[in-house]
C-alpha cells in the first residue's frame, strides 16, 4: 500500500509540472505575441518599417511564417512597396577614360567609416588593375565554397572583401551554389548566355561596369570579371532614388570606382550593439562621399567580410567568424 500511495504521489507530482510549465508556455506565448504586436504595429510606423525592412532581408526571417501572424500579404508587399530602391536599367559608360597616378599605384588606404546606426571599414585600392575575382573550384556542385582568406592567401593577395551571393535557403547555404552569373577572365563559369541580371563587374580595361545585362552582352562590353548582386547604387555619378528605409539597416558589402580609377571597397558591421547596420540609402551616401562614379550592392549580412594583410579587419556578424563564398573581390 505504501508503494502505490508513493506512485499516486510522483504522477501527482508529474502532473502538476506539466500544467505548470504548460501554463508558463502559454502566459510567455501570450506575453511574446503582445510585445510583438505593440512593436510592430504599434504608434511609430517609421519605426516599424525599419524595423520590418531589416528583418525581410535576413534569410531566416524572410522565409517564415512569423509575418502571417500580424500582416496580410498585401499590407507587407504595401510595406516593401513604401521602402524600396528603384529599379533600373541604367548601364555605367563602358568607354570612361582615367589615368592612374603613377606615384599612388601601390597605395592601399583604409578609413574608418562611421554613422548614426553604423560602423565600417572603406578600403581605397588606387589602382584598379590590382582587383580581381577570386572563384571558387568547386562551383556549381554539392561541395562547399571558401572563406575569404582562403581566396586571398590561395592567390598570394593582400586584401578582399566577399562579392556575389549563393543559393541560401533557409539561411543555410554552403556557398557552394552561386546566384546567377559569374564572369572569370572573360569566361562565363556560372549561369547561362542569356541570363538577365544586375551585374558588378571590371573590363579588361579595369573599369569597374554596373547594370542590368545579359551574360552575352556582359562578355561583348568585355568584362574580365563579374558577379551578379544588387541593387545598383550610382551609375555614371547618378545616385538611384530609394524610398523610406529600403533595405533596413544591415550589414553590408558595397563596391565603387571614382572618376580616377580608384576602387572603392565598403563593409559595414550591423545587428551587433556597436553597429545596427546601414540602409541602402546609407551606402549610397557614402560612395557619394568618395566621389564614386559607380557603386553597386553585393552579398551582406553574414556574409560581410573585409581582410588585409592576413587579418579580418571588420567585426562579421556571426561569433563564428565569416561565411563560406562562391566568389570573392581580392586585391593583389
Amino acid at each position: 500500500m505504501i508503494q502505490k500511495r508513493d506512485k499516486k504521489s510522483k504522477g501527482k507530482i508529474l502532473y502538476q509540472l506539466a500544467v505548470g510549465g504548460l501554463t508558463l508556455g502559454i502566459a510567455l506565448s501570450i506575453t511574446l505575441y503582445g510585445t510583438l504586436y505593440l512593436v510592430l504595429k504599434g504608434p511609430s510606423a517609421a519605426f516599424s518599417n525599419l524595423l520590418i525592412s531589416t528583418m525581410m532581408e535576413t534569410m531566416t526571417f524572410k522565409n517564415t511564417n512569423l509575418w502571417r501572424l500580424f500582416f496580410s500579404k498585401e499590407e507587407l508587399e504595401a510595406i516593401q512597396t513604401q521602402n524600396n530602391i528603384t529599379d533600373t536599367d541604367l548601364v555605367s559608360d563602358p568607354n570612361a577614360e582615367f589615368e592612374i597616378d603613377e606615384a599612388l599605384k601601390d597605395k592601399i588606404e583604409i578609413i574608418d567609416i562611421k554613422g548614426s546606426t553604423y560602423e565600417g571599414k572603406l578600403m581605397i585600392v588606387y589602382d584598379p588593375s590590382r582587383i580581381s575575382l577570386a572563384v571558387s573550384e568547386n562551383l556549381d556542385s554539392s561541395e562547399p565554397g571558401f572563406y575569404v582568406e582562403d581566396y586571398i592567401q590561395a592567390a598570394g593577395a593582400i586584401a578582399g572583401i566577399n562579392a556575389g551571393g549563393f543559393q541560401d535557403s533557409g539561411g543555410q547555404g554552403n556557398g557552394g551554389q552561386a546566384y546567377g552569373i559569374v564572369i572569370k577572365d572573360g569566361k562565363l563559369v556560372s549561369g547561362n548566355l542569356e541570363d538577365y541580371t544586375s551585374v558588378v563587374g571590371f573590363t579588361e580595361q579595369n573599369k569597374l561596369m554596373v547594370g542590368k545585362m545579359t551574360a552575352q552582352e556582359a562578355l561583348e562590353y568585355g568584362i574580365r570579371d563579374a558577379v551578379t548582386f544588387g541593387p545598383i547604387f550610382i551609375v555614371n555619378f547618378v545616385p538611384i532614388e530609394v524610398t523610406g528605409t529600403s533595405g533596413g539597416v544591415n550589414p553590408r558589402t558595397v563596391i565603387g570606382q571614382r572618376a580616377d580609377g580608384a576602387v572603392l571597397l565598403l563593409t559595414i558591421d550591423g545587428r551587433q550593439t556597436t553597429s545596427l547596420g546601414a540602409t541602402y540609402k546609407d551606402c549610397i551616401q557614402i560612395m557619394q562621399e568618395y566621389e564614386a562614379m559607380n557603386a553597386a550592392n553585393l552579398d551582406g549580412g553574414n556574409s560581410t567580410v573585409m581582410v588585409y594583410d592576413g587579418e579580418i579587419i571588420n567585426h562579421v556578424v556571426s561569433m563564428l567568424g565569416d561565411r563560406r563564398v562562391p566568389t570573392a573581390w581580392i586585391v593583389k
